[in-house]
């Protein structure tokens, strides 16, 4: 990874929640350098079709942008996503082709008809005590890269089968796999993509990571106010945004995790993660950042 190939460096916190906009759903983006990240359209409810606008027609050219969703489900454990179904997709691409098909009507990039297929919901744990029979019991399945490298961070994963709780991330990762077919040949999306050489490039992240690397102690990732965000940025060191006050822990998610792609984008390791097969990386996908 050279240095400079990067010129932008964006982060999405995202919501699978219902409805066509949503207060969950922030962007930022800072520049190469110091300089404090920003957020785009401050105070814009944002739809999931304008975010996936703004990745394919509005986002600057060579940014490396991190969406915080889960790329795909896990498939490492059974060698299947829905292990026992002989329609189970076969690898990253073909689960976001299924999704958006099975959900062709449902409005505003939504997933709920998904996980309300027979076979499907099967292996999913939902809201009024219906846990499907192929569940697993416990937290759920989960991807190589939750198992060992953000447990191995001090970060406590979710599965994407769970849609029960608020930790839960299946739901926007599930509407944010429907954004990923929407773009996906018009933007890289590593790793589903090998890097190229230039251009602008889609990362999963895990805000909780970035919370972390800028010395925010594990179950306290949140950031609630203007000065808790300043501090964990000079760590990082950024400048602080302007502001005093709270903070709404989306826009403050968003902020602080751009200006840490910024600190991590050019670590070659980062690309080439050593539990990374390229099974894994055709199935299951990364959160980059992670080992």
């Amino acid at each position: 990874m050279r240095p400079g190939r990067f010129r932008h460096f964006a982060a999405i916190d995202w919501s699978g929640a219902a409805g066509e906009r949503h207060k969950g759903i922030a962007l930022a983006i800072c520049a190469a350098g110091t300089a404090a990240p920003r957020l785009i359209r401050p105070g814009h409810r944002w739809s999931r079709a304008e975010v996936a606008d703004w990745l394919t027609e509005a986002m600057p050219q060579d940014t490396l942008v991190g969406l915080d969703i889960s790329g795909a489900l896990a498939f490492a454990d059974f060698g299947a996503y829905f292990p026992g179904w002989q329609n189970s997709p076969p690898d990253a691409r073909s689960l976001w082709a299924l999704i958006d098909r099975v959900c062709a009507d449902e409005p505003h990039l939504g997933a709920g008809a998904f996980v309300d297929n027979p076979e499907i919901a099967r292996h999913f744990r939902r809201h009024g005590g219906r846990e499907g029979d192929l569940f697993g019991g416990g937290i759920g399945r989960l991807r190589v890269t939750e198992h060992d490298g953000q447990r191995a961070l001090g970060c406590r994963p979710t599965s994407n089968f769970n849609l029960v709780g608020a930790a839960q991330v299946g739901k926007a990762s599930l509407t944010g796999m429907r954004v990923l077919h929407r773009v996906s040949g018009r933007l890289a999306l590593w790793p589903f993509d090998p890097l190229p050489s230039h251009g602008s490039v889609a990362v999963e992240i895990y805000t909780a990571v970035a919370a972390l690397a800028a010395g925010r102690p594990a179950g306290r990732s949140k950031l609630r106010s203007h000065a808790e965000l300043g501090d964990a940025l000079a760590v990082l060191g950024s400048a602080r945004v302007r502001g005093a006050g709270p903070i709404d822990d989306h826009s403050a998610d968003a902020l602080l995790a751009a200006a840490w792609l910024r600190t991590i984008a050019h670590n070659p390791s980062l690309w080439q993660p050593a539990g990374m097969t390229p099974d894994i990386a055709r199935t299951e996908g990364w959160t980059f950042g992670v080992g």
